[in-house]
């Protein structure tokens, strides 16, 4: 529904250019998703194919959805997890989630039912499958680090 909406919208052009562009971009759970090459959830509709790898549903080994807090496992140069220490606590809600991401590009994994990546990071392009919005101080905290970095790449944007 989500990518259909983008397409009805005419704006899949400009959240590809922002992705690819350079220009800062965050994506926030299904935003995570959207990103990706495609998912189980809607066979066939293709997503915006920015990160490799499709949206895959998590074991019926657990409860899903994942409605609540989780760690997740940071990795040590990521720009967007700066001063939340090693292994944070965030804020999930959802059923499925990236397989197949490259490692490259991963920021953040989490363990439920499988080891997923939950925070990608490239550049300027940012996403999780957790809700900052909703992960308290720690939450606020990544915002806020996405802000600084807005605000570096509009310093150092060409006039």
């Amino acid at each position: 529904s989500c990518m259909g909406a983008l397409r009805r919208s005419g704006l899949e052009g400009v959240a590809l250019d922002a992705a690819f562009g350079g220009r800062p971009f965050l994506g926030v759970c299904v935003g995570m998703q959207m990103l990706f090459a495609g998912s189980e959830e809607s066979p066939g509709v293709a997503g915006l194919g920015v990160v490799p790898g499709t949206i895959t549903r998590l074991p019926s080994s657990v409860k899903l959805p994942q409605i609540g807090w989780n760690t997740v496992d940071v990795a040590p140069t990521s720009a967007m997890f700066a001063g939340l220490g090693a292994n944070p606590w965030l804020y999930f809600v959802h059923t499925y989630a990236p397989s197949g991401c490259p490692d490259d590009v991963v920021a953040g994994w989490c363990e439920y039912g499988t080891r997923f990546a939950c925070a990608i990071e490239r550049d300027r392009l940012w996403a999780t499958q957790f809700h900052p919005e909703k992960s308290s101080r720690v939450g606020l905290a990544l915002l806020d680090n996405f802000v600084q970095m807005c605000a570096t790449a509009s310093a150092s944007a060409p006039a």
